[in-house]
């Protein structure tokens, strides 16, 4: 095999040709470590190398499994691989100790024959809809790399699409697998809160906010992935029943005809850009045609509250991921600055903020759960805009500077008591979530969502659409993204220099 027939499967014909004795399992490793070697000094997808580890995986002989020989990578954040730092994209938590197990992810994974030699690239903390860690260097999108991949997942996402594997593992707190997803041209899917194990080494990550999953170019690789991936571990706070029939088959069989739920609207009242609208637009006719209902309808909560209690969630965790981190011996210093300043704001927000955010998430449920009695599924943007260039959306730097200075000072501590706090994080919920309104209601609902490439721009960007289910809808989302994918294939629609 060579590199042009290595780029044209996706891990389940990998797999497949592996098992048929077409290609060896070294053969494809060195297929991935050769296009690594040309796409990592101009798109920096992989921050740590597992080479040696994945040669001993080889001649040991890799396990009988879905996966068996297939060559993937693993995402620098909370996918723990024994005996290696998981540094978050951090160069303070890159220096505690590594981990001395396997997260249940990259043991399943493993289990099913996926042969891992690497970690990719992830913004400090997997914070941002950006890669571009201080630590590691940034990531750039293979489609345009002046611009972004997206994130937190960007490494994996920028590795998918130039070709180095076919499926990378990622995950998804705010949006971190769907959004570089669609700002690569792939498929990404976040699975419902339970449905992935986040064990040994933490219990429910950012209250169940975050899981884990892949990003991928094809739909039944991704519920290849979710078949391994997907089942309850001992101490896990909450699971889902395993479904009666896998992934796999459930994708594949027949579709009833949906009812589906639209809309463009920017949740937090920004603007959104025509190409994002004109995806779903283009998306609303695709399933029509395909004699499916679609209506424009939304769910009935308040955008901007949602991504206040989202905010207030995430800094609160930032605050407490420092404190473990420097108890252990991490430096404070060595934390970006604008992660500095998100570990202030969270250490300066009650407990009682942080409560009545955690408890606004039962109206957003309800709100949810009234369209989806409606409506099976509800479509969006994925992003309200293309992938961004590199540095928009970022604090300016004399801006940050200042903040960091109020951090350092004390001074933030003067805000809250003038009663000015809260007008800072609605400021901040805003400029972050400006170009990522859509992502955030998934995963503080715990719902399943994905991200399909179903558009790319005048400019030849991908730009992806999104579907959301009820919690357990995994397979009602696979279903239609199957039959999307074979209305409308994206699977040969590579960056230029692939075509």
């Amino acid at each position: 095999m060579d590199f042009d027939a290595y780029r044209r499967c996706d891990a389940t014909a990998l797999a497949e040709a592996v098992a048929a004795g077409l290609v060896t399992p070294d053969r494809l490793l060195d297929l991935a470590l050769a296009r690594l070697k040309v796409v990592q000094p101009r798109l920096n997808p992989v921050c740590r190398l597992l080479e040696g580890q994945a040669r001993a995986q080889v001649a040991a002989g890799v396990k009988p499994g879905p996966l068996a020989g297939v060559p993937g990578l693993i995402k620098d954040v909370t996918q723990d691989y024994a005996g290696v730092p998981t540094s978050y994209g951090s160069r303070a938590l890159a220096s505690l100790p590594p981990p001395r197990q396997h997260a249940h992810t990259v043991r399943r994974l493993l289990a099913a024959g996926w042969v891992v030699f690497g970690k990719t690239n992830t913004p400090e903390l997997g914070l941002k809809g950006v890669t571009d860690p201080a630590a590691f260097g940034r990531t750039s999108n293979p489609w345009d790399p002046s611009r972004t991949p997206g994130g937190s997942s960007g490494g994996s996402a920028a590795a998918v699409a130039a070709g180095v594997v076919p499926m990378a593992a990622s995950s998804d707190g705010g949006g971190s697998i769907r959004i570089p997803a669609a700002c690569c041209g792939l498929v990404g899917l976040k699975p419902s809160r339970g449905r992935v194990s986040a064990g040994p080494a933490q219990g429910e990550v950012w209250f169940g906010a975050c899981t884990d999953g892949v990003i991928s170019r094809s739909v039944r690789d991704t519920a290849l992935a979710l078949d391994v991936l997907s089942g309850p571990e001992p101490g896990d706070p909450f699971a889902l029943p395993q479904p009666a029939t896998p992934f796999v088959a459930r994708m594949r069989a027949p579709l009833k005809r949906l009812r589906i739920a639209w809309s463009t609207d920017s949740p937090i009242g920004e603007p959104v850009h025509d190409e994002a609208r004109l995806a779903v637009e283009r998306s609303v006719e695709l399933l029509r045609r395909l004699g499916h209902q679609v209506e424009p309808a939304k769910p009935d909560l308040d955008g901007r509250a949602l991504a206040h209690s989202y905010l207030h969630i995430y800094f609160g965790q930032v605050a407490a991921t420092i404190r473990q981190a420097t108890a252990q011996g991490a430096r404070l210093r060595d934390f970006e600055p604008l992660t500095r300043l998100i570990g202030t704001l969270g250490r300066a927000t009650s407990a009682e903020a942080m409560t009545l955010a955690l408890l606004r998430g039962n109206e957003d449920n309800r709100a949810l759960g009234a369209l989806h009695a409606r409506y099976d599924l509800y479509l969006t943007p994925t992003l309200a805009s293309p992938p961004v260039l590199h540095g928009t959306g970022d604090p300016p730097a004399l801006q940050l500077a200042m903040l960091d200075l109020l951090r350092a000072t004390g001074l933030i501590t003067l805000l809250k008591r003038a009663g000015l706090l809260e007008g800072v994080i609605r400021k901040m919920a805003n400029d972050s979530l400006r170009h990522v309104p859509f992502t955030q209601l998934a995963n503080l609902t715990g719902t399943p969502a994905i991200s399909l490439p179903l558009h790319w721009t005048a400019d030849g960007l991908p730009l992806g659409v999104q579907f959301h289910a009820p919690a357990g809808g995994e397979g009602l989302l696979l279903q239609l993204a199957a039959e999307l994918e074979e209305a409308q294939p994206w699977f040969n629609r590579v960056p230029p220099e692939l075509a």
